[in-house]
C-alpha cells in the first residue's frame, strides 16, 4: 500500500461535555496532534444540533487554535457554503490565513442537516445550485475580483485559491472539483445503493477519484483527502467496547439516511460504517485493505462515530503517529517524546 503524503486529524467536536469544554478538549487534541507530527487538523461545521456536532463557527474556533499552534495546517471539513454569505467567508478566511501564517485549508461543501436550511430560510433541495453560485462568488472574492461598486477583498485572499477543497459523495462532484483545480475530499463512509449493498467504500470512491483526475487541468497537482474513522487502543477489548456504544448509537439514524445494515452485531456495524478499530495490529491490517488510500495525497483520521473519552482519543493519536502511520510508510516528526 502506498503511503499518503500527509496525515491529518479530524474532529466534529463531539465530546460528551458542555460546549465550552468541547472546544477546550478539541483544541487540546489538535495541539497534541501537532506535537506528534500530524500535518493537518480539520474541524466540521454543524448548526443547532448538539448530537450532530458542536461547532457552527469553524473559522472562529480555528483562529483560537492557530494562536496556540505553530506548524499544523488547519482546515474546515467542511463549511456548508449554501448557508453562508460567501464574501464574508472570504473575508474571515483571508484574515485567518494571515493570522495562521498561511496554514488555513478551506474545505467547502453543500452538505448539512436538511432541517438547518429551514432556519436560514432556504430549501435543502436547492443546496446544489446555491452552493455552486456561492462558490463562484467566493472564488471571485478571493481572486481579487470586483465585488460591486469597485470593492475588492481586503486583506486579499489569493493564496487561498490554491487551498480550496470540495467535499462530495458523487462522481459528478469529483469531476467538478477536478475541473476547478480544487482538492477532493472523500467521506469516511457512504451509503450503499440497494442494488449493491455489499459494495466496499473503495468501490464507491475509486470512480470519484477517476473523475477528479480525468478533469484536473494539466500541471495542477492532485490533492485527494480521504477521511477515515480510526480508533486505536492498547487493548482490543477497550476499542470494541467503545465501538459498540458509539456505532449502535448512530445505527438507526444512518439506516434512515440510506445506509443498508445487513445485521446488528458489532462486526456488522463496523463493516457497515467503514470503521477501523482495535489494536495497532488490527487497524494496520484493516487500513491495508482499503485500496482508496493508495491514491490519496492526504488522509484524515477521526474517532467518530466511536466517540471514546478524551484520554483515549489522545492515546489513539499517539498510537496512530508512532505505530500505525509508520507501518503505512508515513513518518512523523514529533516535537515531544511519547511513551510507547
Amino acid at each position: 500500500m502506498t503511503s499518503p503524503k500527509r496525515l491529518g486529524f479530524f474532529s466534529r467536536l463531539l465530546d460528551s461535555v458542555s460546549p465550552g469544554e468541547r472546544y477546550r478538549l478539541g483544541a487540546e487534541q489538535i495541539i497534541h496532534a501537532e506535537r506528534l507530527g500530524f500535518d493537518s487538523a480539520w474541524v466540521a461545521q454543524h448548526h443547532f444540533n448538539y448530537e450532530e456536532g458542536g461547532l457552527p463557527s469553524p473559522l472562529v474556533f480555528l483562529s483560537h487554535v492557530a494562536a496556540r499552534t505553530k506548524t499544523i495546517r488547519l482546515g474546515t471539513g467542511i463549511i456548508t457554503l449554501p448557508l453562508e454569505q460567501p464574501i464574508r467567508v472570504a473575508e474571515d478566511a483571508a484574515v485567518l490565513g494571515l493570522l495562521s501564517n498561511g496554514r488555513l485549508e478551506l474545505g467547502i461543501g453543500s452538505g448539512g442537516t436538511a432541517s438547518s436550511f429551514v432556519a436560514f430560510g432556504l430549501e435543502s433541495a436547492a443546496r446544489g445550485a446555491i452552493n455552486g453560485a456561492n462558490l463562484d462568488v467566493l472564488r471571485k472574492a478571493l481572486g481579487g475580483g470586483d465585488l460591486g461598486g469597485g470593492n475588492h477583498l481586503h486583506p486579499e485572499g489569493k493564496p487561498l485559491l490554491e487551498r480550496i477543497w470540495q467535499a462530495t459523495f458523487s462522481v459528478d462532484g469529483g469531476a467538478r472539483a477536478g475541473a476547478a483545480g480544487d482538492g477532493l475530499m472523500l467521506s469516511r463512509t457512504q451509503p450503499r445503493a440497494p442494488d449493491n449493498p455489499d459494495a466496499s467504500l473503495a468501490d464507491l470512491q475509486h470512480p470519484i477519484i477517476d473523475a477528479y483526475l480525468q478533469n484536473l487541468p494539466r500541471g495542477v497537482e492532485p490533492r485527494i483527502l480521504a477521511s477515515r474513522t480510526l480508533f486505536v487502543a492498547d487493548e482490543q477489548s477497550t476499542a470494541l467496547e467503545w465501538a459498540d456504544q458509539g456505532l449502535r448509537r448512530i445505527a438507526e439514524k444512518f439506516a434512515a439516511g440510506g445506509h443498508i445494515l445487513s445485521g446488528n452485531t458489532l462486526p456488522d456495524l463496523i463493516r457497515a460504517f467503514d470503521t477501523h478499530v482495535g489494536t495497532v495490529e488490527t487497524v494496520i491490517d484493516s487500513l491495508s485493505q482499503d485500496t482508496t488510500l493508495a491514491r490519496a495525497t492526504d488522509i484524515s483520521f477521526q474517532v467518530h462515530s466511536v466517540d471514546p473519552p478524551h484520554e483515549l482519543i489522545l492515546r489513539s493519536l499517539e498510537l496512530t503517529a508512532t505505530a500505525v502511520a509508520p507501518a503505512l510508510g508515513w513518518r512523523a516528526r514529533p516535537s515531544i517524546a511519547i511513551a510507547s
